[in-house]
């Protein structure tokens, strides 16, 4: 019998992928992914539509198996083990929810699908609802709130079991401004209580505000990662610089920007400047192209 345990320096992560590769028919989702998120981060994967992210969060919490390399969680090489989900939340794009029953009884249902019961079920139940704020919905059918409250109480859903790993799938999909800003509190919040969780978006300013590191991967590959300023150093490229002179703007990028100021103040006057420093968004698109993704 294979033996279910890596040794360090695996387990001192809580998630590793170790060459991971996933296809469908003759479709590659998932290419030789290799990946490690640490205790208590928020890991960010960023790409584009089709770049494989979703199928990862399904290998990662097992339900799907890798057609070659190993996922590893908590130290366990088999996800799909009861005693492993235990430790996993996963809050699923398509949403996991029964539109017949209330808010609080899907959050019933799932607990005791966790094996909760009894007074722990209910101060469970109770949380939950207060954290994403449903608690004044509670007893409405899932099947007639918003698109935000039915993403809320999809988190809450991953949350009913107190995990400690969670796997949030592009959890702001088709949400109001109010129920996105309250979806990134709670993962604040959960972040502060020490939570690890990889969180998977297309969204720049989703990947910067929430996350410790991001992984840009595009065609199931990883091609790089780093917290936002080592992505920025590695593949943001100089800082574009734009000069008015004689009513005309002239852009440079240059990584020498007082040097270059310098250099047309001696022939002209300038009007105007403005120094533009590298974005998440230049990376992705440096890294993973500019052409469309339907």
């Amino acid at each position: 019998m294979p033996n279910l345990l890596i040794e360090p320096p695996y387990r001192t992560y809580v998630l590793t992928l170790r060459d991971v590769r996933k296809t469908f028919g003759k479709t590659v989702a998932v290419d030789g992914l290799s990946l490690s998120v640490r205790k208590g981060e928020i890991l960010g994967l960023l790409g584009p539509n089709g770049a494989g992210k979703s199928t990862s969060v399904s290998l990662s919490v097992g339900l799907l198996a890798p057609d070659a390399g190993s996922v590893v969680i908590d130290g366990n090489l088999d996800p799909a083990k009861p005693e492993v989900r235990q430790k996993i939340g996963v809050a699923p794009q398509a949403l996991a929810l029964y539109d017949a029953l209330s808010g609080e009884e899907n959050l019933r249902f799932f607990g005791e699908m966790y094996g909760l019961s009894g007074a722990v079920l209910d101060q469970r139940v109770t949380w939950c609802l207060e954290f994403v704020g449903l608690t004044d919905r509670k007893k409405d059918l899932a099947g007639g709130y918003s698109g935000g409250m039915k993403r809320r109480l999809n988190l809450a859903a991953a949350l009913i079991h107190d995990p400690q790993l969670l796997l949030l799938d592009e959890p702001t999909v088709g949400v109001d401004p109010q129920s996105r800003n309250k979806i990134f509190e709670s993962i604040e919040e959960l972040h502060q209580q020490g939570r690890t969780i990889i969180y998977t978006t297309h969204y720049m300013e989703e990947a910067e505000r929430l996350c410790d590191r991001i992984a840009i991967i595009d065609a199931g590959k990883l091609l790089a990662l780093g917290t936002l300023s080592e992505l920025l150093a590695a593949h943001g490229g100089p800082p574009m610089l734009m000069v008015k002179t004689n009513g005309e703007e002239r852009r440079t990028q240059t990584a020498d920007p007082l040097g270059e100021l310098n250099r047309v103040a001696a022939t002209t006057t300038i009007e105007a400047f403005q120094m533009e420093k590298p974005t998440l968004e230049q990376v992705f698109l440096r890294l993973t192209g500019r052409s469309l993704r339907d």
